[in-house]
């Protein structure tokens, strides 16, 4: 059965499910943390330091994606792209528990810019959402795209002894460059290069700001 919701309805909706994701409350899968059975190694402070950095930022990246997922489902025309956006965002929801799991027991925190990140790729993945449903999907692909290069960076830069880490991140890599596949086989445009450029950009603005906060 299909519902008809008001604007004041959607934006109700979105508004708590922007709250849960901050909050980490929002449902997840059935799939055990990749690290779950990894004993820790001892951490000079130096490499905990840096691995605590590299997971807020990838901790961000997925609540940018939450946002870019949420505002595309909320603007696609076909149903069909509606869930596969909401589905993909479920799987992206794993791995922001991981992802704030390791921070905290990184003896960290999780990026206190993480609002701002959510609001301006759900602005942006509404956007893309009006603009078509294969221009939607060509944003899944690219951002996707971009989170697989990160990923591979952080994947050289991880310290060596930091195995938990590093489960994460690879199960990480194989769910995005999932989502990237799956975009571009229902259809997705390839994006002009300007708009490429433009998203890269932002992505190293967030990346070197959450380094830090």
């Amino acid at each position: 059965m299909s519902h008809h919701y008001s604007l004041i309805d959607k934006f109700i909706i979105n508004f708590d499910y922007a709250v849960n994701t901050l909050a980490g409350n929002n449902p997840v899968t059935e799939r055990p943390n990749p690290a779950v059975d990894i004993n820790e190694n001892e951490l000079t402070q130096t490499e905990k330091k840096l691995s605590a950095a590299l997971m807020r930022i990838n901790h961000a990246g997925e609540v940018s994606a939450q946002g870019l997922y949420q505002g595309q489902a909320l603007t696609a025309k076909l149903p069909d792209i509606k869930k596969q956006m909401e589905h993909a965002a479920i799987e992206e929801n794993d791995h922001l528990e991981w992802c704030k799991n390791r921070c905290h027991e990184l003896d960290s925190q999780t990026s206190t810019l993480s609002p701002f990140w959510y609001m301006g790729s759900f602005m942006l993945g509404a956007i893309a959402g009006k603009m078509g449903d294969k221009w939607s999907l060509g944003f899944v692909a690219e951002t996707e795209h971009q989170v697989v290069k990160h990923l591979d960076e952080h994947l050289k830069h991880i310290p060596d002894q930091d195995h938990k880490s590093r489960e994460i991140l690879k199960q990480m890599r194989e769910d995005e460059l999932n989502h990237a596949k799956l975009a571009e086989s229902s259809g997705a445009v390839k994006l002009p290069l300007p708009i490429k450029a433009a998203m890269s950009l932002t992505s190293k603005i967030m990346t070197k700001t959450t380094f830090y906060v």
